[in-house]
């Protein structure tokens, strides 16, 4: 099983790459943002607990990611791999997602960083927030706040995984068509070396 996290700030384009490499290489999407919006719309009692952190520019408790990340893994036991986007979100997620992946006996195989300027992330979100409904994309304080909580909190993950020999960064600036280039090069490498292991 082939299960790549794919990692960046806010408005860092993981979803739009994550597209990409679910249609290249038949990956299952498994994105706690995505998960966590459902249950808002739905007013699920875990949505309604997710809105008031997510309205304030904070990370959702580790303790109900951990628990939608732990369903999805046992609800779909037989797909050829997962790409994780947003999650793990610090290193207290990354040391769980560890021992749940590898309690199903297929480990993280690469953490695959999309590296983007700051200011062109504001940008890149404030435009979202002019078409999508989410409250965290149209206040440029929020944004700004989401990108500072990333920093302190979430960017450790990439020395986690440094650390393990997994970290892989791809330059995200340009057009999507060039981004995507670059991570599917990047994957191919890392699927080339190992493939005789």
């Amino acid at each position: 099983m082939f299960n790549i996290i794919i990692f960046g700030a806010p408005g860092a384009g993981k979803g739009t790459q994550s597209e990409r490499i679910i249609e290249r290489y038949g990956l299952r999407h498994l994105s706690t943002g995505s998960m966590l919006r459902e249950a808002i719309e739905a007013q699920t009692p875990m949505g309604i607990e997710a809105q008031r952190y997510i309205d304030q520019g904070h990370l959702v408790p580790d303790a109900l990611v951990i628990d939608l990340i732990a369903r999805e893994l046992e609800t779909h036991p037989d797909v050829p791999g997962y790409i994780f986007d947003g999650f793990p979100r610090n290193v207290a997620q990354a040391q769980a997602l560890d021992v749940m992946l590898q309690n199903h006996g297929y480990p993280v195989s690469m953490l695959l960083a999309l590296e983007v300027e700051e200011d062109e992330l504001v940008a890149r979100l404030l435009n979202r927030g002019l078409t999508s409904n989410r409250s965290d994309d149209q206040s440029e304080d929020i944004i700004r706040n989401r990108i500072e909580v990333y920093e302190r909190t979430t960017l450790p993950v990439m020395d986690h995984y440094r650390q393990q020999g997994k970290y892989h960064g791809v330059a995200g600036m340009g057009s999507i068509d060039d981004i995507a280039n670059r991570v599917a090069q990047t994957i191919d490498a890392y699927i080339n070396v190992n493939k005789n292991r």
